[in-house]
């Protein structure tokens, strides 16, 4: 017998088990249990429409055979032509011993492997093939009278689906103690199988109900699991005492507040009130502030940063790139004025100081800027990854902000919470709108407030797609960005490369196969397809000297901005933009947050297709800041059907929410909760965060019902062990990387 833990190389034998274990990491029973089929298909005829490079799987009749002698080397070829009655299909072996008796004339066969193409037909070449009876008695039709399902798992290179669905069996017919991890008593509320039945049920259905079963038990024990982990988070945060940080009447939030010259929006004010009320408590706060491209997000952290000088500590901002540390900075500054002096001549009286830190600042300024932090001169502290060495010491810090928390680890965050006397509170930033079931998984520490309101004053963005096989549109482009600024605006060309062919080259963008997910993972069957030439990508360093020299922006100013470039020379470069002394921006995207120059109002983005949906909406998100409308031009030379449609959906729609969870369902699901989850990517093998947001929250209910009467979950051992397992992964996980 069996148990999920059992290794499969002395179940199965070793060839089998060592190609699961190659190409699918599937060592042990209850991996390949894991490996669940991805679609099924009744033992119906059916060979579709498929396209070179899918593995095919289908049942299907001969219709005529033939072999013949080869032309050039020793042997005799099988041809034949099968039909599922509506579509045909070329069959061929070149080598006929053993095929010629049995693919004859008017037999019905299960066939199963990867579609090429000869002379311009589609045909299976040396595919695998058994009869309905030798199919159903490896348990591939389900029962013997051939009514059940046919699962179709993802297709293992040198593995016919049969032989998998023979494994599968095999060890489920000698598993025994499979271990529930869902207690009874949820199990009876929400109507769910066992987990034995469940894994049945999903390898061997006799119908779509039974799967639809397998699933929903599947899912909801992922989700019950990955919330009782989060929810005895929960628990230890709620434990953790700290000081309550208010501000103070008449202090330094109150002046800010009395000379700001705009109105917060109602979303501004209420976030703005859950953040105070938060930090007055005597528990850490632990928040995830997400907000559409300019929906005020630094106003309220701001407030909040002042709020904490006001109680007499320290507040840190964490930013991931020097640009935008430095962009965080001035701004803060600029909104601030007089209240950012403290200590200097002209300096408000209840002013604080504003110290910025990055790594490449020179020795005496990075001298000064950290005993300004260890004394607890600089109130307000914004810096990068700098501020997370051993040597950087705070006098008193109250609050974190961590802006961007995509680009940083949760060890990160916390080594910077680490740097106060007593546990800080932290608002975590994100300019990334995530859908509320992805935000509830990845941040299930924090409670979520969200900003969906754009400050009065914020112009509408007309987005187009620019196909570059239309030379006209491209001229149109320039001619479009020559306009702009002959009306006194200014423009953003972004690239997605810097230049040349080092490690850095492509500067702060996370590529995306113009061709979507890899094939393997996507929801068919296509496999290893021929990789198509890669289209060079443009670079600053040469699209710059491209334009400057193009007829329609003779005469206009350009200059080039990216991340090699010295951090003095980045300042100047953004300083001369932001006063108008440059026409064009010529940038990778280093300015896709916190750059803030009202008079741009264009952006073209160059190989627009490489770039993620969400990144794109954050990059048009740097235009129309200021009185006048702004345009962004999507130019790409893709010819992808997927790219197109991820395009045209920028193009059509300026709701960050809804792009950010389009951009999602483009991703691989572990892309998203890999980085803040260490782990998930493995435990998440049945559970889709987007999919399954009613399971999610019924399982986020009852694991806190659980955990209300039985924070340890003594009474639920199965449970608990399932639980420390996931926990103890993701230690480990944070000690390697750590």
């Amino acid at each position: 017998m069996a148990t999920e833990e059992t290794r499969l190389k002395g179940l199965l034998g070793g060839q089998a088990a060592s190609k699961l274990a190659k190409h699918r990491d599937i060592e042990t029973v209850g991996d390949l249990l894991a490996f669940a089929p991805r679609r099924y298909r009744t033992a119906e005829a059916d060979l579709g429409h498929p396209a070179v490079g899918d593995f095919l799987v289908a049942v299907a009749r001969v219709e005529s055979a033939s072999t013949r002698q080869m032309a050039k080397r020793r042997g005799r070829m099988l041809e034949a032509t099968i039909t599922d009655g509506r579509s045909h299909m070329r069959v061929t072996f070149f080598d006929a011993r053993g095929h010629e008796h049995k693919l004859v004339a008017g037999r019905e066969l299960l066939f199963a492997g990867t579609v090429s193409q000869f002379r311009g037909q589609t045909q299976l070449a040396h595919p695998g093939y058994a009869t309905l009876e030798e199919a159903a008695a490896l348990g591939e039709l389900g029962d013997a009278d051939h009514t059940g399902l046919i699962p179709i798992y993802r297709h293992v290179p040198g593995v016919h689906p049969w032989t998998i669905t023979r494994c599968v069996r095999l060890v489920l017919g000698q598993l025994d103690g499979v271990v529930d991890t869902i207690p009874e008593i949820l199990r009876s509320k929400r109507d769910l199988l066992d987990r034995a039945g469940a894994l049945r049920a999903l390898h061997a259905p006799r119908d779509h109900g039974e799967v639809d079963a397998a699933r929903r038990h599947l899912r909801y024990e992922e989700a019950l699991v990955l919330q009782s982990l989060l929810g005895q988070r929960r628990i230890a945060a709620a434990a953790v005492a700290t000081r309550g940080r208010s501000a103070r009447d008449g202090g330094l939030l109150a002046e800010f507040d009395a000379r700001l010259p705009f109105e917060l929006t109602a979303g501004q004010q209420q976030v703005s009130a859950e953040i105070l009320g938060e930090m007055a408590r005597p528990t850490p706060m632990q928040r995830l502030l997400q907000g559409e491209v300019g929906s005020g997000k630094t106003v309220v952290a701001l407030r909040a940063m002042l709020a904490a000088v006001d109680s007499g500590g320290q507040a840190a901002l964490l930013a991931p790139t020097e640009v935008l540390a430095a962009q965080h900075a001035g701004s803060i500054r600029a909104m601030l004025g007089d209240l950012a002096e403290a200590g200097m001549l002209g300096g408000a009286e209840q002013a604080t100081r504003v110290t910025l830190l990055t790594g490449s600042m020179s020795a005496a300024r990075r001298k000064q800027a950290m005993l300004d932090i260890a004394s607890g001169d600089a109130g307000i502290v914004i810096g990068t990854h700098a501020l997370l060495e051993e040597k950087v010491t705070f006098a008193d810090l109250a609050l974190v902000v961590v802006d961007e928390q995509h680009r940083f680890g949760v060890e990160q965050r916390d080594a910077l919470r680490a740097k106060g006397r007593t546990p800080p509170h932290v608002l975590v930033m994100t300019a990334t709108p995530i859908p509320r079931t992805v935000a509830m998984t990845v941040f299930g520490d924090m409670e979520t407030s969200t900003l969906r309101e754009l400050p009065r004053g914020r112009q509408p963005i007309t987005t187009h797609v620019v196909p570059t096989q239309k030379p006209g549109w491209v001229d149109r482009t320039w001619q479009r960005v020559a306009e702009e600024v002959a009306a006194g605006r200014q423009a953003y060309v972004v690239c997605p490369r810097i230049g040349g062919d080092g490690p850095d080259d492509l500067d702060g963008i996370d590529l995306v196969d113009e061709h979507g997910p890899a094939d393997d993972e996507a929801d068919g069957e296509r496999v290893e397809e021929p990789e198509a030439p890669q289209r060079p990508l443009a670079a600053v360093e040469e699209v710059i000297e491209t334009l400057r020299a193009h007829p329609a922006l003779e005469g206009l100013t350009l200059a080039a901005l990216h991340g090699r470039m010295a951090p003095d020379d980045k300042d100047a470069v953004m300083a001369a933009f932001s006063s108008g002394g440059i026409d064009v921006l010529v940038s990778t995207t280093v300015i896709e947050v916190g750059v803030d120059v009202p008079n741009a109002s264009t952006m073209v983005i160059l190989d627009a297709d490489r770039f993620g949906v969400s990144q794109l909406h954050q990059l048009r998100g740097r235009v129309g800041r200021g009185g006048d409308p702004g345009v962004c031009l999507l130019m790409t030379a893709t010819e992808s059907d997927v790219a197109g449609e991820r395009l045209a959906a920028v193009a059509r729609s300026s709701d960050g929410f809804e792009l950010a969870r389009l951009d999602l369902e483009l991703r691989r699901e572990g892309d998203v909760l890999g980085r803040a989850q260490h782990g998930a990517r493995n435990h998440l093998q049945h559970l889709s965060v987007l999919r399954d947001e009613a399971i999610i929250e019924l399982a986020r209910e009852d694991a806190q019902a659980l955990l209300a009467d039985d924070p340890e979950l003594a009474a639920h051992p199965q449970l608990r062990a399932r639980v420390d397992d996931w926990a103890d992964e993701e230690q480990a996980a944070y000690l390697e990387k750590g």
